[in-house]
């Protein structure tokens, strides 16, 4: 039995859609846990504050993984691949970084896992990326 070789840009953007996903079921979660949720309707959690800015610098955050799923879908090769690895190593420090922020819930950890080896997968999938027959991949 043969395998369909996937094309590299529809795995990508497919890979950023999943991690988007687990990104925002794991807030939906969030705000079902009693705990947390308490703390949202004081406006402060686990010390920070749910303030303008901080709600402005999780958007910006999380634009990357949504504007990724159209970019590596249309860029070319070159700018693919780099924008891809920078992407996936921003929201894998990011996402790890959270880990040790407070203490995560289970819920959390187990989310973050699989965000973090969505996210290391894009970046090394776009390291290794090399299009056959092409000396320079362009």
């Amino acid at each position: 039995m043969k395998t369909k070789k996937i094309d590299r840009k529809i795995l990508l953007s497919t890979l950023w859609i999943f991690a988007i996903l687990n990104y925002l079921y794991c807030d939906i979660m969030g705000i079902m846990d009693v705990n947390l949720l308490k703390q949202y309707l004081t406006g402060t959690v686990n010390g920070m504050e749910m303030n303008e800015n901080f709600l402005l610098g999780a958007a910006i955050l999380m634009e990357i993984p949504i504007a990724m799923v159209l970019l590596s879908r249309i860029l070319n090769y070159r700018y693919n691949r780099w924008a891809n690895i920078i992407a996936g190593v921003i929201m894998t420090l990011v996402q790890t970084a959270t880990l040790f922020a407070v203490e995560p819930t289970k819920y959390y950890l187990f989310c973050s896992m699989i965000e973090i080896g969505t996210t290391v997968s894009i970046v090394w999938l776009a390291w290794k990326w090399i299009i056959p027959g092409k000396v320079n991949n362009e």
